[in-house]
């Protein structure tokens, strides 16, 4: 099971924690007002009163032992800038940041943010999917059943191609398009083998995509 701190339980980090939470991951929720926490507490794993400000307080929480933080704090650009650093000391594998604006993007890409979400471009939603699925490259849902994923192509398909597979019968998905050095194949011919570093487009059920995505 993957780990997330997310800190900042506005609109946009408390939406992200209960989507992680919704996709089976551990995720801890932090923020300063005691009725946020109180709000988000049945909806994550654990949720505590903290000033993320303080590297201390952090430490004490664990957050460098977490898969992977969540700065949901966009407005405040002194405390986004403080809390970014503080989770970089401490050491945590992937850091995502919310951004105000593209001259906050442009700091938080200086101080080593892996990822920068603008709200206003980025659904938390699909945010949330996307981080809590490991080989996941990109996710559109469609609808409540069905979703568009794009990630690596599985190892058992190198050599392949799609008539071998036949993966619409056996897997009930369908393969819209294949990415291959930066170029994308859309329709893919049915006898074209599948190679090292390719990446999949593909249509289906979220029972059946998360099937595929374990292969």
């Amino acid at each position: 099971m993957k780990s997330y701190v997310v800190i900042g339980m506005g609109r946009f980090g408390s939406e992200v924690a209960r989507q992680l939470y919704k996709c089976g991951c551990e995720v801890l929720a932090i923020d300063m007002q005691s009725e946020l926490v109180q709000q988000i507490s049945q909806d994550v794993t654990h949720a505590v009163v903290a000033d993320s400000r303080d590297k201390e307080v952090l430490k004490m929480l664990g957050v460098g032992d977490f898969d992977c933080a969540v700065v949901g704090i966009g407005d405040d650009l002194a405390a986004s800038v403080l809390i970014t650093m503080n989770l970089k000391d401490l050491g945590v594998p992937y850091l995502v940041c919310k951004a105000h604006d593209d001259t906050h993007q442009r700091i938080l890409e200086e101080l080593g943010a892996h990822r920068i979400v603008i709200p206003e471009k980025e659904n938390a939603a699909r945010l949330a999917k996307s981080l809590s699925s490991p080989n996941l490259l990109d996710y559109i849902e469609l609808s409540e059943d069905y979703s568009i994923v794009e990630f690596p192509a599985p190892q058992s398909w190198i050599g392949k191609n799609l008539k071998e597979l036949n993966v619409r019968a056996k897997l009930g998905v369908n393969i819209l398009a294949v990415r291959r050095d930066g170029k994308l194949d859309i329709s893919p011919a049915p006898d074209a083998a599948f190679q090292n570093g390719d990446v999949v487009v593909v249509l289906g059920d979220s029972k059946a995509l998360k099937a595929v995505q374990k292969l």
